[in-house]
């Protein structure tokens, strides 16, 4: 018989087995929680054997008595899981519970099948009451193989990205792990840097400064820097879970540019996880198959191709409408406030 129900902290270990990506671990959880938010942890149970682990976030609507639930990098959906969601949403005043599922794989791989299935699944979640919903986690990503040799992961590299390897090796820039305070607080300050130089939207430093102090203690997050003539240029955070190192985030300065910090740090972080034991880097997240030049994020995607990495596609967001007119009203919203944020973030200081 399967029955799904909360999860308690002495099962902590056998839960993060069974998650499927770091938002979906427990320790992810516990950062929320800091955050403010209402976690909720279930497991799914053949008998007495936890089979699969869902962890969600409740997040308040300001100003109104309803919530979201936000369901990240959880398993294969199915009719239980729906069940189970709109019974979990009605209790929590949820007007929708957003999913992204963990379910896709390497595009090069897919074939007729694959694509049958994804297809099933969409039309599985659409006569569910699911609409397609705004992505809050990329529908892409892309994955590094680490069980090959350095020498086959260096070869496969384009020739521009390892020309760049090697210019920063010749200048001289040393990267390191550095978890330090110190280290922590540089990083904080070019992530400043970075998101006023590139216009982007970012998480505030206390959220970052949260997330490092959960994260750091667990052994989940490490931090990389690459340092030039004395002076740190990029510093990137890398967790290491269930065998798969990733790269959710990073920050560089302007300064020296030319001694190409940013490719040696790749690299190194390649060679970090094969250290680690990891088989697979996950880049985190990258535009499609058809990736546009004029995309804001054009340049961060070609960077990660420089690598080889494979493409890697996911089924996608959607929304569990449980409140279809508050549904529609909360994106109009939710559309309106976006703009907003994207225009500050562009804004002269």
């Amino acid at each position: 018989m399967i029955l799904i129900r909360e999860v308690d902290d002495s099962q902590r270990q056998e839960f993060d087995s069974k998650a499927l990506h770091p938002l979906g671990s427990w320790e992810w959880g516990e950062f929320r929680e800091k955050m403010g938010l209402k976690v909720l942890r279930l497991g799914v149970f053949d008998k007495k054997t936890l089979t699969a682990s869902w962890q969600m976030t409740v997040h308040p609507i300001p100003k109104t008595d309803w919530t979201l639930i936000y369901f990240p990098k959880g398993p294969l959906p199915d009719q239980q899981m729906i069940d189970s969601l709109r019974k979990i949403g009605q209790e929590e005043k949820a007007i929708f519970v957003k999913m992204e599922p963990q379910v896709g794989g390497p595009i090069r791989e897919k074939d007729q099948e694959t694509e049958k299935g994804f297809e099933e699944i969409r039309e599985f979640l659409l006569a569910n009451g699911c609409k397609m919903g705004k992505s809050l986690f990329p529908r892409h990503t892309f994955w590094i193989d680490l069980t090959k040799k350095e020498e086959e992961l260096m070869a496969q590299m384009r020739p521009k990205t390892r020309y760049n390897v090697g210019i920063a090796q010749r200048h001289g820039v040393k990267i390191s792990e550095d978890n330090s305070d110190k280290a922590f607080k540089n990083y904080l300050a070019l992530l400043q840097e970075t998101t006023t130089r590139q216009s982007f939207y970012a998480h505030s430093p206390a959220y970052h400064q949260k997330m490092w102090e959960t994260l750091y203690p667990s052994g989940m997050a490490h931090l990389l820097t690459a340092t030039y003539q004395g002076k740190i240029l990029t510093t990137w955070v890398l967790f290491n879970f269930n065998g798969v190192l990733y790269y959710p985030y990073g920050a560089s300065s302007s300064e020296y540019r030319e001694v190409m910090a940013s490719n040696l740090m790749m690299w190194e972080a390649i060679k970090f996880g094969k250290k680690l034991d990891c088989h697979r880097f996950d880049l985190w997240g990258s535009l499609g198959p058809d990736a546009s030049p004029s995309d804001p994020w054009f340049g961060f995607h070609h960077f990660k191709e420089g690598y080889n990495p494979q493409l890697v596609e996911f089924i996608g967001t959607y929304d569990l409408v449980l409140k279809p007119t508050l549904y529609s009203v909360y994106n109009f919203v939710d559309k309106i406030r976006w703009g907003f944020l994207k225009a500050k973030s562009r804004l002269p200081l």
